[in-house]
């Protein structure tokens, strides 16, 4: 085969043969020269397209690890969050358990309960055979109960307080009413009512109760009160009188020497002065009376109600 060439230089045309073997052999070599810049350049575009990808997806997992740290540190925010909230709430309950316990142990006082029959330091006694359900607790069963924990503290505050005030004011009432006998030691040497006078011998009221006893012993406030009056009056020789509010007053006549003042302010059981014969008197004893809105009663039903 001949390829025919024609030039402007010589005029001729040029006749060259591709069957020669130099011809043959550097067209051959242009070719694999082709095939081989073909193949290179086909590397480099595909290990630049590998590249790309592999840069893709590891930006892809970068960001897929950026969103689950920042879902991580959200979750961990809410859990702390929570758990602030459920300190905040076991604080209160403590407090509230707290204020129960000062409640309960002024109530036992109050209401003069044996020491150890209702102790609030010491855990509730309970017991009984192990029974496994097999299920835990649950954090909304936990919070359910937390919630119902709090409602009954607040309602149990509410109840012991109201206890409180009942158990205080018959305290009140039992410290202020009359109740018992005026001296420590001694005996009732004269009743309340008609009875002949030891002076004159005739019929007389006598408007309390006498006690006898010996002289320079106690004689005692039988409630809480303040003296009204504390000094001589006639026919009663020394004589304290104690306002115990509710129109109650007590008097104790006849002493020896009184120990209070008026404005005092005496507790039942207090020592107010000492039996004597002061006044209208045959021997030491001390002259009981009662007055309930300023009428003199019976004092024995009030002795009486001390026991």
């Amino acid at each position: 085969m001949n390829l025919i060439l024609l030039t402007k230089r010589h005029g001729r045309p040029m006749t060259l043969n591709l069957r020669a073997p130099l011809v043959m052999t550097v067209i051959g070599s242009g070719v694999l020269l082709l095939c081989a810049l073909a193949f290179v350049v086909g590397g480099l575009w595909s290990g630049w397209q590998g590249d790309r990808e592999a840069q893709a997806r590891t930006d892809a997992w970068h960001q897929e690890i950026a969103r689950q740290r920042a879902e991580i540190e959200e979750a961990r925010l809410a859990a702390r969050e929570g758990l602030d909230a459920l300190a905040v709430r076991l604080g209160h309950a403590h407090a509230h358990i707290l204020r129960l316990d000062a409640l309960g142990q002024r109530l036992t006082r109050v209401a003069e309960l044996e020491l150890g029959e209702f102790d609030f330091e010491q855990a509730p006694a309970v017991g009984g055979p192990e029974e496994r359900t097999g299920e835990g607790l649950s954090a909304a069963d936990f919070l359910t109960s937390l919630d119902n924990l709090s409602v009954q503290l607040a309602h149990r505050q509410q109840q012991l307080n109201v206890l409180d005030n009942l158990l205080l004011n018959r305290n009140l009432q039992r410290q202020v009413l009359p109740a018992g006998r005026p001296v420590v030691s001694g005996w009732i040497s004269s009743h309340y009512g008609i009875r002949n006078d030891p002076f004159t011998g005739q019929r007389a009221h006598h408007g309390g109760i006498d006690f006898a006893g010996r002289d320079g012993s106690a004689v005692v406030a039988v409630a809480a009160g303040v003296v009204t009056y504390s000094g001589d009056r006639f026919g009663y020789g020394k004589m304290v009188e104690i306002n115990h509010g509710n129109g109650y007053v007590t008097r104790y006549a006849h002493n020896r020497d009184n120990l209070v003042r008026i404005g005092d302010a005496v507790k039942k059981g207090d020592h107010i002065a000492h039996m004597g014969m002061t006044g209208r008197a045959t021997a030491p004893h001390v002259h009981f009376e009662v007055l309930h809105n300023g009428r003199g009663v019976n004092p024995l039903q009030y002795i009486r109600a001390a026991n």
